[in-house]
């Protein structure tokens, strides 16, 4: 039986998409096989929001070549759409495939045989780009499922590459994404984590919204729950706020990007929304559902930020009532305004900033872990690791119970004893949530 063997760089999107294409080589006879062993066909789904994270590509093409000589290597993504001539020079991979063609594998190619040169598939993006329905429902050892509602951005971010890298914002029907989400939960999973490039951009084009998305999945049956994986500010809506607080199916969870705190940097990043505003929807989120976590992305040394500016985000975010940052250092893109704008703050300074914002994650992490304890939530469970099996609770909290391998991939009722570091310990009251899922 010939192999195949993915690695996915970047966001659960692009896992989701990597899923997609794996069921297709599953069916046309294929094994999958972990990345680090042989193959014959190695496929890496790239990521380009970051130089680092178009470096940890070319080095992963490498590495493959190396453990698999005569493997036909295919390099998909957000990179291969905006830089394939780079891809192309990479001795040893074979064919690169665009935004619009990564699911379309056996289309481009009858035979992995090797033609001495990558063959560039890499059409140009428009209004009318394929949506790629894609959910990661088969990932090893997951007992969540990430379901992709929406691609594409109509945002013009001044730092960011994803409109160039993915083309206008795009959704599938209603229908089509409940049938989807039936998919995933007769396959047993109890988590269904809502993906996409700006999600709460889901049909603005179709003619609905996220909010009747939502309402449409919450009455599919079954036990499970429903996360969204991020939100803009501008588009987190009161009634998305409210029917997240009155469905115990909705996770008490919101990841709002915020990118700064300083009101001149975000106008010079181009975001959609203002301080006071950002600030408005967390507060009203905390005063609806005060157990609710709230996870915050911030890019520190954009082009024109200034210490002054920085200051101001730190203060900002002090006394904000979230749970944990992703804290990202700025990384120029070619192609985006923001190269424009300046030159970005030095390397050094931007290490310095980032390690103050996520030392202030930690402890803002922490907190929130010590204002959960003594309550009872319910706990997916996802693996068993150096004698804790662990999992998170509706509202993000890491829990941690003494080994318990039967627990895995179970929705099981969970008292929060005690802080560990960076699980919390707790102990398991009630099992009737649900039975381990069947693979």
């Amino acid at each position: 039986m010939p192999t195949v063997a993915f690695h996915t760089l970047g966001c659960k999107l692009n896992f989701a998409e990597t899923s997609t294409v794996g069921r297709q080589f599953r069916e046309k006879g294929y094994s999958v096989v972990e990345f680090e062993e042989t193959a014959d066909v190695i496929l890496i789904n790239t990521c380009s929001v970051t130089e680092n994270a178009d470096r940890e590509a070319r080095k992963l093409v490498r590495q493959a070549r190396r453990r698999s000589p005569e493997a036909f290597v295919i390099v998909m993504g957000c990179y291969a759409q905006l830089r394939p001539e780079q891809i192309a020079a990479i001795d040893g991979v074979d064919l690169i495939l665009g935004s619009q063609e990564k699911f379309r594998v056996f289309d481009y190619v009858e035979s992995f045989d090797h033609h001495g040169e990558a063959r560039i598939c890499v059409g140009a993006l428009d209004e009318e780009a394929a949506f790629g329905p894609a959910y990661a429902a088969d990932s090893e050892g997951r007992a969540r499922a990430f379901l992709k509602v929406q691609d594409g951005c109509d945002y013009s971010c001044a730092f960011c590459t994803i409109p160039m890298a993915r083309g206008a914002s795009r959704s599938q029907s209603v229908a089509s994404t409940v049938q989807q989400a039936r998919d995933i939960l007769a396959r047993g999973f109890h988590e269904i984590v809502l993906s996409g490039v700006n999600v709460g951009d889901y049909g603005s084009k179709i003619g609905t919204s996220f909010e009747q998305l939502l309402a449409a999945l919450l009455v599919v049956e079954g036990e499970y729950r429903i996360r969204i994986s991020s939100i803009e500010p501008n588009l987190l809506t009161d009634s998305i706020i409210e029917l997240t607080a009155a469905s115990e199916r909705m996770c008490r969870h919101f990841h709002i990007p915020l990118q700064s705190g300083s009101a001149s940097v975000l106008r010079l990043m181009r975001r959609r929304y203002t301080k006071d505003l950002y600030a408005e929807r967390i507060s009203t989120v905390r005063d609806r559902m005060p157990d609710c976590a709230i996870g915050i992305d911030v890019i520190v040394g954009h082009p024109g930020e200034t210490e002054a500016d920085f200051e101001e985000t730190y203060r900002f975010l002090a006394d904000l009532p979230f749970s944990y940052l992703h804290v990202f250092s700025y990384s120029a893109r070619p192609g985006t305004h923001a190269l424009q704008i300046g030159s970005p703050v030095p390397s050094e300074e931007r290490a310095r900033r980032s390690a103050m914002l996520r030392i202030l994650s930690e402890k803002k992490r922490q907190a929130f872990y010590r204002d959960n304890l003594g309550s009872i939530r319910p706990v997916l469970f996802e693996h068993t690791k150096d004698g804790i099996t662990s999992g998170f609770t509706d509202n993000y909290v890491r829990v941690g119970v003494a080994s318990a391998p039967d627990a895995e991939h179970r929705l099981i009722a969970v008292r929060l004893d005690a802080p560990q570091g960076a699980y919390v310990a707790g102990s398991i009251v009630d099992e009737k949530y649900t039975e381990p899922r069947q693979l």
